[in-house]
């Protein structure tokens, strides 16, 4: 497994996570298979969705707001329910293909850190599968 480190700069916030996971694959071999890529957090997960316009994350962040919104009738002591209930809605992993080495994505996917209690220093774990 390697991890890498993203820092985030709001409460709510998309961060694309790409080229940091592919330069931290450039460290190893070659190879093909998939990549489990991993949020180790309660309050941040990780998605992949449209990376060429950054409107369409600013969006998902605002429609996710709407849907759980931070200031409701949550039990929870700590005050981050709502970014306990974004995080379930998003899941805090994804498995991208990887071939000879490199993320194979869409034309215009990318992979985020969606952030939802920050800001915070993240973390994103990536567990290289490899075909046999």
């Amino acid at each position: 497994m390697v991890k890498i480190s993203i820092t985030t700069s709001r409460r709510t916030e998309w961060v694309p996570a790409t080229r940091a996971i592919q330069a931290a694959l450039a460290q190893l071999p070659p190879w093909d298979g998939l990549l489990h890529v991993h949020s180790p957090h309660t309050t941040a997960g990780v998605t992949v969705n449209e990376q060429a316009d950054p409107d369409v994350a600013a969006d998902a962040e605002r429609a996710l707001a709407k849907l759980v919104p931070w200031q409701a009738d949550y039990a929870h002591a700590e005050g981050n329910s709502a970014a306990h209930v974004q995080t379930t809605l998003v899941g805090t992993s994804t498995l991208v293909p990887v071939r000879a080495g490199r993320l194979a994505l869409g034309t215009w996917q990318g992979v985020f850190l969606c952030e939802f209690d920050g800001p915070r220093t993240r973390e994103l774990w990536l567990t290289p599968v490899k075909e046999a």
